[in-house]
């Protein structure tokens, strides 16, 4: 069993949950699978399901193409919006610890503003 890692840069908004697999570089595309490839409803695409399901699928890729371990780059929408990654980032990362890949380093890659561009809502900000 030769370690081969690739790279599971999991995004995580509250509107979808992006699992892609590169190689290290990050140059070459594995496998790219979304919350919303894999449930039919709008509203079920960012759901922990859904990754969970993305998340198998990848695995099975990754394994079929001979990557036995991947590191993590988690990522929340970040910049001016919310920094707290989505309800699907735990389980994307739990079903592919689950599902026999062995995980390396796992880092946040959260995009962080030294100081932002203007937040979307206006002088007097949403309100509700």
């Amino acid at each position: 069993g030769e370690i081969v890692f690739g790279v599971a840069h999991i995004f995580a908004s509250f509107n979808d949950t992006f699992v892609h697999v590169t190689d290290l570089s990050g140059r070459e595309t594995i496998a790219r699978v979304t919350g919303g490839m894999k449930v039919k409803a709008d509203r079920d695409e960012a759901s922990p399901y859904a990754a969970m399901l993305a998340a198998q699928d990848v695995a099975e890729r990754c394994k079929s193409l001979g990557i036995t371990a991947l590191h993590i780059k988690l990522r929340a929408t970040g910049g001016n919006k919310t920094k707290t990654p989505g309800p699907g980032a735990q389980s994307a990362l739990r079903a592919l610890a689950r599902s026999s890949m062995k995980i390396g380093r796992i880092e946040d890659v959260t995009p962080i503003p030294s100081d932002s561009t203007r937040r979307k809502g206006g002088r007097r900000g949403r309100r509700l």
